[in-house]
């Protein structure tokens, strides 16, 4: 299946180059051929130097954060996971390490309590779109000032990195609070989604996916990863400081379902308990 830019780019008859080897001197020589004044990069991988160095204004990329917070491959997810409140966009000029160029504009927009990744990215590709047009015109007419990351740093802030999410990144620890698995779940839905092996007192156990949960505060003395549920409306997990209301959910091979709509066709007592 082709990207949208991509189907888009057809059908306006606009080339497509879409070269293995980013290097490959053929690519190099059709690149260079445009004579573009500028370069644009959007969600793509490492450019070299060969390329990024190429048009006269050069080239800027647009990130999914408040660089230089979460450099890396996976802003929204770690934002969310690690529990902030607030990120944004940045447009900077690319140079040799990744993420660390010259910034050209930033906005900031609020993480809402109810956001999973799918609603931040959507807002965040919107307020992208136009702060990449915004940008270009601002090159186009000489019209911005420059800053160096190196210069947010200075009041001694934490540098919080994002790195490319893993398989073991997203198996959830019942032993953690309610709160941290909470945003783990958020920032992992709807893909690759944070999973969880249900068990059954029979040995059975299968692989879940949980995409999304609401934490409640309660003394209750029981191991972490006990199950709760009256097997028809509510699946509640034990965790650290509370339980963790599981809202909705996928089982291995079928279909995402609410909890009630999973409880239909899959029966779990309080017996049953997942790691």
């Amino acid at each position: 299946k082709h990207s949208p830019v991509k189907e888009f780019a057809l059908k306006q008859q606009l080339p497509v180059l879409q070269p293995v080897n980013l290097k490959e001197p053929l690519f190099i020589e059709e690149l260079r051929a445009y004579n573009a004044n500028l370069q644009v990069v959007v969600a793509f991988r490492m450019l070299p130097e060969v390329v990024w160095n190429m048009p006269e204004f050069g080239t800027f990329n647009l990130h999914a954060s408040l660089l230089p917070q979460y450099r890396g491959a996976a802003p929204i997810n770690r934002a969310i996971i690690n529990g902030e409140t607030e990120t944004g966009i940045t447009t900077f000029f690319l140079t040799h390490e990744i993420d660390t160029g010259n910034i050209l504009f930033q906005e900031k927009i609020s993480i809402l309590p109810g956001d999973d990744a799918g609603a931040l990215h959507d807002r965040l590709k919107t307020l992208g779109a136009r702060l990449v047009s915004c940008t270009i015109e601002a090159i186009r007419t000489d019209n911005y000032t420059l800053q160096g990351q190196g210069n947010l740093l200075e009041d001694g802030s934490e540098l919080k990195k994002a790195p490319k999410i893993f398989k073991d990144d997203c198996a959830i620890d019942w032993k953690k609070t309610g709160k941290q698995i909470h945003n783990l779940v958020r920032g992992l839905s709807p893909v690759p989604g944070a999973f969880t092996v249900l068990n059954s007192p029979r040995g059975e156990s299968f692989i879940v996916k949980i995409f999304r949960t609401a934490f409640e505060p309660e003394t209750l003395v029981a191991n972490a990863g006990c199950v709760l549920t009256n097997g028809k409306t509510y699946l509640k997990v034990k965790v650290a400081d509370g339980v963790l209301n599981l809202l909705e959910l996928q089982i291995e091979g079928k279909k995402r379902l609410k909890t009630d709509e999973f409880l239909r066709g899959f029966t779990v007592d309080e017996k049953w308990y997942l790691t």
